[in-house]
C-alpha cells in the first residue's frame, strides 16, 4: 500500500512538473476558485419570484470576479434548482455543502424552504444568506437574514394603513398563502391590531394553497366584509398566485380608494405580467423600490440592465429591479467583505467577521449588519402602484430600522435573546 502511495505521489509530482514546464496553472479548478451555492427555485410556483434572484447572484459574483475575486481566487457559482419543492431544498443544500464543498449558499424565498434548509446548515456548519422579508421568530448562527423582519415591513405597513395618511382603516382582511410565513406574520399582526383596540370581529383571516388561481369568491367576500367599515387588505400571497389575485381585483373593480391592498411579497417583478392600470394606488411595503432616486440605485439599475441584455435574460427588454434583488446583492458583497476580513472562508471565522459589516445599498442608505442578531438594519418604504407597474414612495422611515427577530407582540418573546444561542 505504502509503495503504491509513493508511486502515486511520484507520478503526481512528475505530472506537476510537466504542467509547470508548460506554464499552466497547477490545480486551476480545485485550488483557484471559491465555490458558492445558489439555491433558488427555477421551476414551479415560486420561479416567478426566484429566478431573477439566481441571475442577480450570478451578476454580483461576476462583478466581484472582475475586481479580482476574493482572497486572490475567483468565485465559482454552483446553481441548483430545488423546483419549489420544500424537502428538495434540504437535499440540494446537503449536496451543495457535502459534495460540492461550497463556502456559502445564497438562496430560498419561502420560509418553508428556509425552514427545510435550516437543520442542514446547522448540522453541517454551513452558511445561508436569506434575502427575503419573513415572519421572524427565528435566529440561527448559520443564517444571515438580509430581508426584513416584521418590524421592518409588516408592522409599519399596518400602522400606515391605520393612520390618516393611509386612509384610517378600521377593519382588516389578512389574506395569505397557506404556509408558515403568512400564518406567523398574521399571528403577529392580530396581536398588534388587538393592542391597538381592533376587535376580532373586525379581522377576517383567509388562506389559499400555493399556485391558487381562482380568487373570484375571495374578492367578492372582501367586498362584502368592507361594507362593515373602512377596510384594508394585508396580502401575504406568494408566488404566481399574485397574478390572478390582482387580475380579479381589477375585474371586480375593487379600487385602492375603496379597499387598499398592501402586499408584502409583490414587487416590480410580480407585477410584470399584470395590467396595473386598475391597481393604481394599491400598496406594497418593502425596504427598496426600483423607483428610488439616488446615484447608487442608478448604478445598480444600469448594471442589471446591461447584465440582463448581455445574457439575453427573459424580460431584458424591460429590466426590473426589486427588494429581494437588492438584499441578494448586499448579502453577497457583505459575505465577500467578511471573507476578506477573516482571511478565510471558514464558516465560524466568516460569521465573526460579518458583525457590523456595512455596504452602500441601492435603497439610498448604508446597510449595516447588526453586531449580534444576524439581521440588517433596513429603511422601510411604502409605495403605491403606478400605471406603469412601478411604485411611487408615499411613506418612509427617516433612517434604517434595527430588526427585532423576536416580535414583542408574541407572548414570551421578551425573555428571548437578540443573538443566536450557542448550540452545545
Amino acid at each position: 500500500m505504502k509503495s503504491s502511495r509513493r508511486n502515486f505521489a511520484a507520478s503526481l509530482s512528475a505530472v506537476s512538473l510537466g504542467v509547470a514546464a508548460l506554464g499552466l496553472p497547477l490545480f486551476a479548478q480545485a485550488a483557484d476558485t471559491i465555490k458558492v451555492g445558489i439555491l433558488h427555485s427555477l421551476s414551479g410556483t415560486m420561479a416567478i419570484s426566484e429566478t431573477v434572484l439566481k441571475d442577480t447572484a450570478l451578476m454580483t459574483i461576476a462583478e466581484i470576479n472582475a475586481k479580482g475575486g476574493v482572497l486572490g481566487k475567483q468565485l465559482e457559482p454552483v446553481v441548483v434548482d430545488p423546483a419549489s419543492n420544500w424537502p428538495l431544498f434540504a437535499e440540494k443544500a446537503k449536496q451543495l455543502i457535502s459534495q460540492d464543498k461550497v463556502a456559502v449558499m445564497f438562496g430560498c424565498w419561502t420560509s418553508v424552504s428556509r425552514k427545510s434548509v435550516l437543520p442542514v446548515v446547522e448540522e453541517l456548519n454551513g452558511l445561508l444568506f436569506y434575502p427575503v422579508q419573513y415572519e421572524g421568530e427565528e435566529l440561527s448562527k448559520n443564517v444571515f437574514y438580509t430581508g426584513a423582519a416584521p418590524n421592518q415591513q409588516a408592522i409599519p405597513a399596518v400602522e400606515y394603513l391605520m393612520s390618516k395618511a393611509g386612509g384610517g382603516a378600521k377593519r382588516f382582511v389578512l389574506l395569505g398563502t397557506d404556509y408558515v410565513y403568512p400564518r406567523t406574520t398574521n399571528k403577529i399582526l392580530r396581536a398588534f391590531l388587538k393592542s391597538k383596540g381592533v376587535k376580532d370581529s373586525d379581522i377576517d383571516e383567509k388562506y389559499t394553497p400555493f399556485g391558487h388561481s381562482d380568487y373570484q369568491t375571495i374578492v367578492a367576500d372582501v367586498k362584502k366584509f368592507s361594507a362593515g367599515g373602512k377596510t384594508a387588505v394585508i396580502s401575504t400571497i406568494n408566488g404566481d398566485s399574485n397574478v390572478p389575485f390582482y387580475k380579479e381585483l381589477g375585474n371586480q373593480g375593487l379600487k385602492a380608494t375603496d379597499v387598499p391592498v398592501v402586499a408584502f411579497s409583490v414587487g416590480e417583478e410580480e407585477l410584470r405580467g399584470v395590467d396595473t392600470k386598475p391597481l393604481v394606488g394599491h400598496l406594497a411595503a418593502w425596504n427598496y423600490f426600483m423607483s428610488i432616486k439616488n446615484p447608487t440605485n442608478d448604478a445598480f439599475k444600469k448594471q442589471w440592465a446591461e447584465y440582463a441584455k448581455a445574457k439575453n435574460l427573459p424580460g431584458a427588454d424591460k429590466p426590473l429591479t426589486n427588494d429581494p434583488m437588492e438584499a441578494t446583492y448586499i448579502g453577497i458583497h457583505m459575505w465577500a467583505q467578511a471573507v476578506k476580513k477573516a482571511g478565510s472562508t471558514d464558516t465560524d471565522k466568516v460569521i465573526a467577521a460579518m458583525a457590523g459589516q456595512t455596504f452602500p445599498a441601492p435603497g439610498g442608505f448604508v446597510s449595516t449588519m447588526d453586531a449580534k442578531n444576524h439581521h440588517l438594519h433596513k429603511p422601510v418604504f411604502i409605495g403605491e402602484v403606478k400605471a406603469d407597474g412601478q411604485f411611487n414612495v408615499v411613506w418612509k422611515t427617516p433612517a434604517p430600522v434595527k430588526a427585532k427577530p423576536w416580535s414583542p407582540y408574541i407572548e414570551g418573546n421578551d425573555k428571548k435573546k437578540d443573538e443566536p444561542e450557542k448550540k452545545s
